[in-house]
């Protein structure tokens, strides 16, 4: 069922909110703080090696074993998640939204957008 006009129209707009408000708050500082792709490495593996160590608490009856593989995978969810402070972080910018042309349609866009990548190389 195609929409109205007047339906269309309230979801641009409301499309327009989204994309305004959204880039308002990816652009936000944070203090100075971004996540660090060492520690999420690191984070994952810890992850990695908790649930090993949970599976085999549990295949085993070794509690204990699945106790400490359930706080390793904690640990690397702490760790993979905390953000970093200093100059070892690296910050990732969002993309800056192209402004859409009204006069265009999507694939338009689309094989202009192919086009610049093609002349780059």
């Amino acid at each position: 069922m195609p929409l109205s006009e007047q339906e269309q129209r309230l979801l641009d707009e409301m499309e327009r909110h989204l994309m305004r408000n959204d880039a308002d708050v990816v652009s936000a500082p944070r203090d100075g703080r971004s996540l660090s792709y060492r520690n999420i490495v690191y984070g994952t593996i810890l992850v990695l090696l908790g649930l090993g160590g949970l599976i085999v608490g549990v295949s085993l009856p070794l509690i204990v074993v699945g106790v400490v593989g359930f706080v390793v995978m904690l640990g690397g969810v702490i760790l993979a998640v905390t953000p970093t402070r200093g100059s070892g972080a690296v910050r990732v910018e969002p993309a800056k939204p192209t402004p859409t042309r009204q006069g265009t349609s999507f694939m338009d866009r689309m094989n202009d957008r192919w086009d610049k990548r093609q002349g780059e190389r």
